[in-house]
């Protein structure tokens, strides 16, 4: 009921509610690697869970965090930090040291890495394509943080949807192409919202 009327001649003020705001419905996430030795699921969606890194490491507590995801009934993906060159030898140890199950979601992480080099956006391009032609029935993302996207992107390539990195209100990144997830804030860890009405919308799409 947006107002209500006092009868005529009462002598009472007639009272006037606004309307409430349109709210565009979320889903809210978190994505977790080793330096959380446990998350929270309380009020979560979704969760990704650090799979790989290179040729070389494997999150030592993947298996633990995807079992408290699935736990909880969430949607569950995995992403892979990509570093520069050989990208078919990253493309097969990410896929060999992720569990495989159908509707998970896949990620490729391109960001700066810890020794200050980066992965071309060439490498990019070639890693997505190559996850989503070994696992065709996943849906794979690209994540990256705003300055990536609109600096070293050439190609608008993101796969089957991008996964943007951009601090400030949640919902909202400060850029002009469609996204599918949006990591908001790194404080106390991780959060992100999806741009999805519910989790079965999430679900269906992430199932093909």
């Amino acid at each position: 009921m947006n107002q209500a009327l006092a009868r005529p001649g009462s002598g009472q003020e007639r009272e006037i509610v606004a309307p409430l705001p349109e709210v565009v419905p979320m889903l809210h996430g978190v994505d977790v690697s080793a330096y959380q030795p446990s998350y929270d699921t309380d009020g979560l969606d979704f969760v990704f869970v650090k799979s790989t890194e290179g040729r070389s490491y494997v999150n030592p507590r993947l298996e633990a965090q995807v079992k408290r995801a699935r736990d909880a009934e969430c949607v569950v993906g995995f992403y892979h930090f990509l570093w520069p060159g050989n990208v078919g030898d990253q493309v097969d140890y990410f896929l060999g040291k992720t569990p495989e199950k159908a509707g998970d979601l896949l990620a490729v992480d391109w960001e700066q890495t810890g020794g200050g080099t980066r992965a071309s956006n060439g490498d990019k391009d070639r890693f997505i394509r190559a996850v989503k032609k070994k696992r065709p029935d996943h849906r794979v993302l690209l994540y990256c943080n705003r300055t990536f996207w609109l600096d070293h992107d050439t190609t608008d390539y993101a796969g089957d949807g991008l996964w943007i990195a951009d601090y400030g209100k949640a919902g909202k990144p400060r850029i002009e192409a469609d996204w599918r997830i949006h990591q908001y804030t790194d404080d106390p860890l991780d959060r992100n919202v999806a741009d999805f009405a519910s989790v079965r919308a999430l679900r269906e799409w992430a199932a093909g």
